[in-house]
């Protein structure tokens, strides 16, 4: 019998038109193999997600960039089709913060933590962070906000070479524009560049102090914070490769006991008053070994199924059944437990995983999304030798592969074991 409540479905939203965003495709196995009815309002249609096995529905989303009250409408839109209250769950930053911001307006057709409703904005929020950080006792790295182009570059240099550069509201960058939410910077002159990018890129710019990657330097938490505010699943874990290299996503991470992160972790939440998941990001300085909070996401990180304990508990899970009065169980961490993004690092999905791993992509008992994500990942990759070349041609949307069965529950809670 599912430790989860399964009369109450789950409703999965992201306007983050990734199609390689594994962390949805995470969240879907880990309350269908539980047994909730799963809803994804994402645009997946050409994403290897709506393959699984465990979405009960495909849901049309709000577009990028959408206002409050479209992605209200829409969540309405979805509630009348679900017919019951949901627990919901944001899967970007910017879901996210229009969740927190529409509590009282989604009530009661959604569960959702309780907490203020622009916190998930202000964590977010690259310019606040540090703020927080400082309020917390929690190390960040010196963060310098210009006000003109030419103040960027007096900035870059007062900062030192290389700096990092950030858009406070890395949510709000247009489609198409070219901007990454973070750059390493080399140059005085490419900081000028950048900021006279600020009013297209919606908000303001932020250089902030390098420090440099390394082994045993990057560091992520994951956790869940229920309704006291006790830290519960998730775990620290270490980044061993990141994709683009150095500076991106988590492509091999580790299950690694750290408890001065825990302690970081637990010191900046409580004294938020942070309710939720979140997913935090730590990078150590490599000459005072102190760890310096980076990021501060307030919902599941991609690599978040890292953290699955010996109950079988991860943080998703927990929101599920904390928010539907169910108790959490005690798991044991996993320590040792690896985690790997096969199109990122294939090499490292091949080699042995004395204590056990999980790949982003292909599961024994989800099958689909594991091929689809290859034939899809094959094409991204044509294409974009193709662009380099200047030869680029139009790629044909891949053919939806028709859906396996829904398997029933005693199923579902075999695949979970």
């Amino acid at each position: 019998m599912s430790l989860l409540d399964t009369r109450v479905p789950a409703v999965l939203l992201r306007t983050d038109r990734n199609p390689f965003h594994h962390g949805t495709l995470g969240a879907v196995r880990s309350l269908g193999r539980a047994g909730v009815e799963v809803h994804l309002v994402a645009d997946s249609a050409g994403s290897p997600v709506h393959r699984s096995r465990y979405v009960h529905r495909m849901h049309a989303p709000p577009p990028p960039g959408a206002s409050a009250d479209e992605i209200l409408a829409v969540l309405r839109r979805v509630a009348g089709q679900v017919g019951r209250p949901a627990v919901l769950i944001p899967l970007d930053d910017a879901t996210a913060i229009a969740a927190g911001r529409l509590r009282d307006d989604l009530s009661p057709s959604y569960l959702l933590p309780a907490m203020p409703a622009t916190l998930s904005e202000r964590v977010a929020d690259k310019a606040e962070l540090a703020a927080v950080c400082a309020s917390a006792d929690v190390p960040h790295p010196l963060t310098l906000v210009p006000d003109t182009p030419r103040g960027a570059a007096e900035d870059a240099r007062r900062l030192g070479l290389p700096l990092v550069a950030k858009w406070s509201r890395p949510w709000l960058l247009p489609a198409g524009s070219g901007l990454r939410s973070t750059q390493v910077v080399h140059t005085a002159q490419q900081a000028r560049a950048l900021h006279a990018r600020t009013a297209e890129a919606g908000s303001p710019l932020l250089l902030q102090a390098f420090l440099p990657p390394g082994e045993d330097r990057d560091w992520f938490f994951h956790g869940y914070a229920d309704r006291s505010g006790t830290v519960r699943a998730g775990g620290p874990g270490r980044k061993q490769l990141s994709w683009p290299r150095g500076a991106g996503l988590t492509a091999v991470g580790h299950w690694t006991p750290n408890a001065e992160v825990r302690t970081l972790a637990e010191r900046v939440t409580g004294g938020l008053g942070y309710r939720g998941v979140f997913d935090l990001d730590f990078r150590r300085c490599g000459s005072t070994g102190r760890y310096h909070l980076l990021d501060f996401n307030p919902r599941p990180g991609a690599q978040f199924r890292l953290f699955a304990d010996s109950a079988g508990l991860d943080v998703v899970r927990a929101l599920h059944l904390d928010l539907t009065g169910r108790p959490l169980p005690d798991g044991q961490p996993v320590a040792g437990r690896s985690f790997v993004v096969e199109n990122y690092a294939p090499f490292a999905a091949l080699r042995t995983a004395p204590g056990g791993r999980e790949l982003a992509w292909y599961a024994r008992d989800d099958r689909v999304p594991g091929w689809a994500m290859w034939a899809l990942w094959a094409r991204h990759v044509s294409g974009r030798l193709r662009q380099r070349l200047g030869t680029a041609v139009p790629v044909p949307a891949p053919r939806p592969a028709p859906r396996a069965a829904a398997p029933s529950l005693t199923d579902n809670e075999k695949a979970s074991s």
